[in-house]
């Protein structure tokens, strides 16, 4: 995991002499105006509230967000290119949620700016915008001196996603994800409520920097469970926890774990026993997949801490495997996103281990699951033509899982498809990814005139 971060990005200081004057506003009065209520998709839930939280997690992941890989402008580049990304995807997300919380109208770019600035800079700055919005009437548009602040506060975080050409954590994708997930949750509380939600959104900064305290502690037992860091690494490592922007106390913890991790890596066990909720433990189980894929590779090591940290946190191996998949499968459909590292190619390494383990299930349980396939009937057919791509009805649908968790009685190892949504895992896999999911017994075998045939 300990890689050369040339040309890469990482946790570092940066020139911010890349930001032109008034930038900050010119991106969030553009997002305003470019966004479209007509092209927004709108769940099928009769609350408002439950419209827009649906929708947030729709949105993180669709926009990137969920893995720190959101899309760069056309033609943009360069180290500044992620971070504006990050902040234009923010900006959408939260003007969709508005709409869908049927947010009373108001000034959305300063009601942007408020989001940033719980979000970047500092809650009393926050409700500070706030009042300013709300005795509007009296005294607008707001200073510019209000702007400047929150700009500058937003500038500060920018060298979380500068280029490092030493070695590090790979912090960004995590960090990345918990301060889109702390915007959102500000967001939707705020546009579906009528002040803002100043104690809503101190559990929330308290929950992002908990969120990226772990993630620190995490992937340095990953780093020394390889191989030790040097001295440049450790002090790089360091620096990284410092551009969090964590509260003081928690830095300080972090750092002292740190350091003591260097010397003597950590037990998973004390590791993970902080870590309670399903939310914590799958952050930290699909940001330990990433980072062990930034170099294209998972090495034998980090395989086993993966699956050693799936285990300490109870997580059952079938939902391990649906993270990966998952993973493998959103870096294959979405290679024009920013690819930080080599993620994508990594991810077909995974992919590709992935099923080998499957293809090794199938082979030492043909048998069983043949027997399985016969008395299941249709499955190996609803199989063989939804991985063509062709419409199965909503019946159909739910025979093949009722039929796959049959068979996942019999053979284990094929759980993770006959859990919800593990039809659509095995589809999109079997039509995205670069090797035939499909055992040669589903496969069609071309006719005598070269067309395939059922």
């Amino acid at each position: 995991m300990l890689i050369n971060f040339s040309a890469r990005l990482c946790y570092s200081p940066l020139n911010v002499q890349g930001f032109a004057k008034g930038w900050l506003e010119q991106l969030i009065r553009a997002q305003v105006a470019a966004h479209r209520v007509d092209q927004l998709a709108v769940p099928a839930v009769a609350s408002p509230r439950a419209r827009a939280r649906l929708h947030l997690t729709t949105a993180l992941l669709d926009s990137g967000l969920h893995y720190g890989t959101p899309a760069a402008a056309p033609g943009e580049e360069g180290e500044l290119a992620l971070f504006r990304a990050m902040l234009r995807a923010l900006c959408r997300i939260a003007l969709d949620l508005a709409t869908l919380a049927e947010a009373p109208p108001g000034p959305r770019a300063e009601q942007l700016l408020l989001l940033l600035s719980a979000t970047f800079g500092s809650l009393d700055q926050a409700q500070d915008i706030h009042r300013r919005i709300e005795l509007a009437a009296k005294s607008w548009p707001l200073p510019a001196r209000v702007w400047k602040d929150v700009t500058e506060a937003v500038e500060a975080r920018a060298p979380a996603l500068a280029g490092d050409p030493y070695f590090g954590l790979v912090l960004h994708n995590g960090a990345v994800y918990a301060d889109a997930q702390l915007f959102g949750r500000i967001a939707l509380a705020y546009f579906s409520g009528s002040s803002f939600p100043r104690e809503a959104a101190e559990r929330r900064v308290r929950f992002a920097a908990a969120q990226k305290a772990v993630l620190v502690e995490v992937l340095v037992g990953l780093v020394c469970a390889e191989r030790g860091p040097a001295v440049r690494a450790r002090k790089t490592i360091l620096k990284q926890v410092g551009a969090l922007g964590l509260p003081d106390e928690l830095a300080t913890a972090v750092r002292r774990f740190a350091r003591e991790a260097f010397e003597r890596p950590p037990s998973l066990k004390a590791l993970v026993s902080g870590v309670k909720t399903d939310a914590m433990k799958r952050f930290i189980l699909e940001q330990t997949v990433l980072a062990s894929l930034v170099d294209g590779r998972r090495s034998a090591k980090e395989q086993a801490w993966v699956k050693a940290l799936a285990k300490a946190t109870k997580v059952a191996p079938e939902t391990l495997t649906r993270i990966e998949l998952e993973m493998a499968e959103f870096y294959a459909r979405n290679r024009t996103l920013i690819d930080v590292f080599t993620v994508s190619q990594g991810a077909d390494v995974m992919g590709e281990e992935l099923m080998d383990s499957m293809q090794s299930a199938l082979e030492k349980n043909w048998r069983r699951l043949m027997q399985e396939l016969k008395e299941t009937g249709e499955l190996s057919v609803l199989l063989a033509r939804a991985a063509k791509g062709e419409q199965l009805t909503r019946d159909e649908k739910k025979a093949m899982r009722e039929q796959l968790i049959d068979v996942a009685k019999a053979i284990p190892a094929l759980a993770i498809f006959a859990a919800p949504g593990g039809v659509l895992l095995l589809i999109a896999l079997a039509k995205l990814l670069p090797f035939d999911l499909l055992p040669s017994a589903f496969r069609d075998e071309p006719s005598d005139d070269g067309e395939p045939q059922a």
